[in-house]
């Protein structure tokens, strides 16, 4: 009986059966350089909470400050489906725990790319030519300041909760008429007709620790010594858990594709960016780099001193 198709995880990028019965070369291997076409991997942070910030033209940021805990590259995959498409992506893994703690299966697995065992585990889809080496070490200087990001998490679980604030019912009359059940989410059905609860009726329940995402969240800064991640605004999650950042899929990799196709080359990338480290934003390469990258100010004008 033919073998059903399966995921293939290999280690290495991969190559083609010309490369692979043509002697070694000497020569180092060209730098890929990023495409208005591809998809680069994301990584795995933690929250570390909000803060503010203020920039050289004294406007005040509301920031969500994000960690890299030693975040690698643990696998890359590929898999063709049926319909002879394949499919590409970077497995992430991040913060090292104990080796006593961890499964046999996936200490077996972690040793095979070379890396310390992780708490989570994640996978980023990507194009066929954004494959990273396994074992490479992912760093804050993964982005650039000035891109737009997506971050994936678990919300701020709330328990169960009622209609009111679950949903935002108005709730019955705070005066005549009602006893006890003010904040009742009143009638959920008709009597005769149609004489049930229709599905998907919105009622109490557990509310929040839900998967959401936070599109289009802009970077303000990096650290590349600490491995920090300074994003404009909220993202969801309580402090010190473990999110998934990467390009947003709007305004960047989508909208680099589109005004490529359109000829507008000069709005592929954010304004005052020039390129994206590609495949991916290593440790070596945060070594090369100050510190502190900060992105320009919004502002046209400086707040200190008004235009009379």
């Amino acid at each position: 009986m033919a073998q059903s198709p399966c995921r293939h995880i290999h280690f290495s990028s991969p190559v083609s059966a010309k490369a692979v019965s043509e002697p070694p070369s000497t020569e180092p291997a060209p730098e890929s350089k990023w495409t208005p076409y591809s998809v680069r991997t994301g990584v795995l942070a933690r929250k570390r909470g909000m803060t503010a910030m203020w920039d050289s033209q004294g406007m005040r940021i509301p920031v969500t400050v994000f960690q890299l805990e030693n975040c690698q590259v643990t696998a890359n995959v590929k898999f063709v489906r049926p319909d002879k498409t394949e499919y590409h992506a970077v497995q992430v893994a991040g913060t090292d725990k104990r080796e006593k703690s961890t499964t046999a299966q996936m200490r077996g697995h972690f040793q095979r790319a070379g890396v310390q065992p992780k708490q989570v585990v994640k996978e980023f889809p990507i194009t066929p030519d954004a494959h990273v080496p396994v074992g490479t070490t992912l760093s804050a200087a993964h982005f650039v300041p000035g891109q737009f990001v997506d971050v994936v998490a678990n919300s701020i679980g709330k328990g169960f909760q009622g209609g009111m604030k679950k949903h935002g019912f108005k709730g019955l009359r705070a005066s005549h008429g009602v006893s006890i059940s003010h904040r009742s989410i009143g009638s959920t059905g008709g009597h005769q007709d149609p004489g049930r609860v229709w599905p998907g009726q919105k009622m109490p329940g557990r509310m929040g620790n839900k998967r959401r995402t936070a599109q289009n969240l802009y970077v303000v800064r990096i650290d590349t010594e600490l491995d920090l991640i300074f994003v404009k605004g909220c993202a969801p999650g309580v402090d010190d858990a473990h999110v998934m950042i990467r390009d947003a899929k709007k305004k960047l990799v989508q909208m680099a594709a589109t005004n490529h196709a359109k000829g507008l080359f000069e709005k592929v990338l954010p304004r005052g960016l020039v390129d994206l480290p590609f495949p991916a934003g290593t440790k070596e390469l945060a070594a090369t780099l100050p510190r502190l990258i900060e992105a320009p100010s919004s502002r046209v004008s400086d707040p200190f001193f008004p235009v009379a």
